[in-house]
This record gives C-alpha cells, sequence and structure tokens, in this order.
C-alpha cells in the first residue's frame, strides 16, 4: 500500500472514520449529512489513495480489510490531536458567537428542553442555532467522538467510557388523566388502572420505549382504545375524554401548566430514568461545548428529593 499523501483529504478521512464506527454507508452518509452517492464516492477515492478496498461488504455490513484495521489508530489519533489544537486555539463569548450546535435527542426531550433553551438563547446569545438530530442510542458515542453531535440529552444508556455524562434529574412514569375525570383517587390502585381506558403515544425517547415491555412483566392489562406514532397530540385527547395515558412526569407536568390535568402516582415501580447530558472527552477542551453544557445544567438540574 503506497498511498500518495499529497491529495489525502481530511473529509475523506472522516468518511473513513464514519464507515469504520458505523459498518454502513448510508448511516456514515446520514451522520456526515452527505448522500450515499457521495459516500461511494469517497470510498472510491479512498481505495485509489491507499491501493486497497479498505472496507468490503457483508451480510453483516461493511467490514473494514487488515489494511483499515492497520489505519485506524493513527487516523482517530490524529483527528484527536487536530480537535485538541483547534479547541486550545478557539475563544467563546456567548454574546458574540456564530455558532451551530448540533444536540442528539428524542422527541420528548426537544419538547422539555428546548423552549426554555432557545428563550434563554434568544435574550444573551443570538448568534448560536441548534440543531436537533435523534441518533439512534447505539450511535450516540461515535458521533459525538466523531463531532457530528457535540451534545447529547436524555436518557442515554450504554455510551462509551470516553463519553462523560451529568445527572440533571431522575424522571418517572406516571398516569395522566382530564381534570374532571371519575377517577377521583390521588394514589389509584393497580385494579384501577386497569379500569381505564388509554392512549398509547409512540416516541423516539429509550426511556418510554421501554415501557410497553415493564408493564408487560407487571403483567398489568390495559385498553388501549389508540395507538398513535407521536406524543404531542395525546394531552389534547385525554384532555376531552375519560382515557388515560402514561408519560414522564417531566413531560406531563410541561403539560399540566394550565392545570387542565391530574397527574397520578404509579402503584408500583418502574427503573427510573436517568436523564443526563452527555459531552466527549475529545471535545473536552471546546469552549463552546463546556459554555452549553454548563447552560443546560444551570437551567434543567434538580437535586434527588
Amino acid at each position: 500500500m503506497k498511498p500518495n499523501l499529497g491529495i489525502a483529504d481530511l473529509n475523506l478521512l472522516r468518511v473513513f472514520l464514519a464507515i469504520w464506527d458505523l459498518r454502513s454507508l448510508t448511516a456514515a452518509g446520514d451522520r456526515l449529512g452527505l448522500t450515499q452517492s457521495a459516500v461511494s464516492h469517497a470510498l472510491r477515492r479512498l481505495r485509489t489513495l491507499f491501493e486497497d478496498p479498505l472496507f468490503v461488504r457483508t451480510p453483516g455490513g461493511m467490514a473494514p480489510t487488515d489494511a483499515a484495521h492497520h489505519l485506524y489508530p493513527p487516523l482517530a489519533q490524529a483527528f484527536t490531536i487536530i480537535n485538541e489544537a483547534v479547541q486550545q486555539l478557539a475563544r467563546f463569548e456567548p454574546a458574540t458567537a456564530q455558532r451551530v450546535f448540533r444536540i442528539s435527542m428524542s422527541d420528548m426531550s426537544e419538547f422539555y428542553f428546548l423552549p426554555p433553551l432557545l428563550a434563554l438563547l434568544d435574550r444573551e446569545a443570538r448568534g448560536i442555532h441548534i440543531e436537533a438530530v435523534n441518533v439512534p442510542v447505539a450511535s450516540v458515542s461515535a458521533a459525538m467522538r466523531a463531532g457530528e453531535v457535540d451534545l447529547a440529552l436524555g436518557y442515554v444508556p450504554g455510551l462509551d467510557a470516553g463519553c462523560v455524562s451529568q445527572t440533571l434529574f431522575i424522571d418517572e412514569h406516571v398516569c395522566v388523566v382530564r381534570a374532571g375525570h371519575p377517577l377521583r383517587k390521588t394514589k389509584p390502585t393497580r385494579e384501577d388502572l386497569m379500569a381505564l381506558r388509554y392512549v398509547y403515544a409512540s416516541t423516539n425517547a429509550t426511556g418510554h420505549r421501554m415501557v410497553e415491555q415493564w408493564l408487560d412483566e407487571l403483567h398489568l392489562k390495559r385498553e388501549v382504545v389508540l395507538r398513535m406514532p407521536h406524543f404531542v397530540v395525546a394531552p389534547e385527547i385525554v384532555m376531552n375524554t375519560d382515557l388515560a395515558v402514561i408519560f414522564p412526569k417531566s413531560i406531563a407536568q410541561r403539560f399540566n401548566r394550565g392545570k387542565a390535568f391530574r397527574i397520578l402516582p404509579l402503584p408500583f415501580v418502574l427503573p427510573p430514568i436517568e436523564i443526563q447530558v452527555h459531552s466527549h472527552t475529545q471535545f473536552a477542551a471546546d469552549p463552546g461545548i463546556a459554555w452549553l453544557r454548563e447552560t443546560i445544567r444551570g437551567m434543567f438540574y434538580r437535586p434527588a428529593a
């Protein structure tokens, strides 16, 4: 392998690292904001550059060749050095900065975090723009390490050791009914909950997606009248019917600022949901990411009761 280093392109190397992490040209393109044809073109250039296939298609995805295995450690180290050098020279003044931050979050996290955060930025840092993205949990670590995502917000279990997580609060699930609902108990029993009829609102929030499994394991039988692929309209339906919905408490409280609902505790314990802000040690010296992370922590941190 005798690469022509004179034509090396950092963007090509970013493609290499993305394919390495994700083992998929499509997923690499999604991360980098490129079409699959653009990623394929970049891979062809890399193969020409290094005179090796680098990745070969298999039933399990794009498998790296021996040459790719040799290339990965120094390339990953080189990107770390470049990132650290840039970060050390960077300055960040929130009031005057012009920068886009990419934050991985679920739709529920968007609903909870973005309105207060954007209100603060509109007052104090109008040049800061936010791009909310939903990265699959299994890919969050690699996306932050590659600099494709600056922060992740919410319940994101199983991150790599290079990720730094700060707990904002511990969330729990509750049952939500309208304020005038016939069930007047403040602490319903299992039987009360099984007698209700439900809306099931889907979401891409990891913790909430696990509720169905947890309730099945507790043998809580529910009549689900409506299943929806999103959650935002569920409160409107609950407010105008005797249907109920199970939501994270933080989301229920945000919906209930007008006191149109009653928020009822569950008569059993579900696993707690640890809501955190996550960053990567690769960008520990980035003053902008540090400022945004601490701003979010200052706004949303709630000590455990």
